[in-house]
């Protein structure tokens, strides 16, 4: 008789002899270890309850756990991301909070560090020209005093004027407008850019020698007085304590001290409305450059005067109108800061394993 199928014995006809599994069978749920006797791969990628090489086992029996594929194939699936309306959601909300901050820090600096003014007339021709921009320092004369030669900016309120209407009786109004004009974005003052020839106490004159002197000291002016133009005409005053004598570059075209001498002050200015140092130009890129205190200003003879050092603890200015650029530096900060926070922004979100009334 033929060997009949799964027999170890050609004389069992009945195959009560079959083979010995390798690997018991298990329970669900209940892996058993790997057995050295395993052909290799067996049980890797195979549906469950079969064995590579057969058919499917009896009901109760699995694979084992020792002979399953590698990790990594039956890791579960990521979870879903975020939908794209959330993230475009939280994009143009942290960009708002960018904008917004670049405001605030904008108004913060323009109202207490420094400040962008227009000019707007002759009268510091050829040093300033009509249309440049200057940035003035208001931080400066809280560390030293104002120093002859400095080119200031002042406002003309109980001096030049016109001086400021007075401030509303609605509490609210004038809340708001104090907030204005402490960022700068609205002011009811007008204001004025000139150099400062004398300090409190000086006796400022002219003409010796064809020159304006401080307290008999001749000043050399030619590298910064409009070409052409005389120093002044005949004039005498004595700098009274806390005031400032102030003159334009373009002496031919400057309303400046000396043509406010019938006013309470002698017309010098008040220290305590000077703004701040006009200390660079930014505006056009062609007249870009800093604004230094001429040499002239440095000899020794001045500061041997009444006024002593050639600075003193309060602030001073004089000259011409100015414009405030009120609006334009808060914009183009926040759009700057908008373009300079974007690439942050956009790294952040990168998956890791994925004006002012002027004259």
């Amino acid at each position: 008789m033929p060997p009949g199928p799964g027999t170890n014995d050609p004389y069992d006809p009945d195959d009560t002899l079959v083979w010995t599994r390798a690997q018991p069978a298990q329970p669900l749920g209940r892996p058993a270890p790997q057995s050295p006797q395993d052909p290799p791969g067996r049980g890797q990628g195979v549906p469950l309850g079969e064995e590579p090489g057969r058919g499917p086992r009896e009901p109760g029996w699995q694979t084992p756990a020792s002979q399953l594929g590698p990790p990594w194939l039956d890791a579960p699936d990521e979870p879903a991301r975020a939908p794209a309306g959330r993230k475009r959601k939280h994009f143009w909300r942290e960009l708002l909070i960018i904008v917004v901050v670049a405001a605030v820090l904008t108004m913060l600096v323009k109202a207490f560090v420094v400040q962008v003014y227009r000019i707007p007339s002759a009268s510091m021709e050829n040093t300033l020209q009509v249309g440049d921009r200057v940035l003035v320092n208001k931080l400066v004369y809280h560390f030293r005093g104002v120093a002859r030669g400095d080119i200031i900016v002042f406002s003309g309120q109980d001096s030049w004027g016109p001086n400021a209407p007075p401030p509303s009786n609605n509490g609210l109004v004038r809340l708001w407008d104090d907030l204005l004009s402490t960022i700068g974005l609205s002011s009811g003052q007008t204001y004025y850019i000139k150099r400062v020839i004398g300090l409190p106490g000086d006796e400022v004159a002219c003409c010796t020698d064809g020159k304006v002197t401080v307290n008999g000291v001749p000043l050399t002016e030619t590298s910064y007085l409009y070409p052409g133009d005389a120093p002044s005409f005949p004039f005498k005053a004595v700098v009274p304590p806390g005031h400032l004598w102030v003159m334009g570059d373009h002496r031919g075209d400057s309303d400046d001290s000396r043509y406010h001498t019938s006013d309470p002050d002698g017309g010098a200015i008040p220290e305590n409305e000077v703004v701040g140092r006009a200390f660079l130009i930014i505006w056009p890129p062609s007249q870009l450059r800093d604004l230094p205190i001429p040499s002239t200003f440095s000899q020794a003879a001045l500061h041997a005067g009444p006024a002593g050092a050639a600075m003193v603890g309060a602030v001073n200015v004089g000259g011409t109108a100015l414009s405030v650029v009120a609006a334009a530096p808060v914009a183009g900060a926040a759009a700057g800061a908008g373009v300079l926070g974007a690439p942050l922004l956009l790294l952040r979100r990168r998956p890791v394993n994925r004006p002012a009334k002027t004259r």
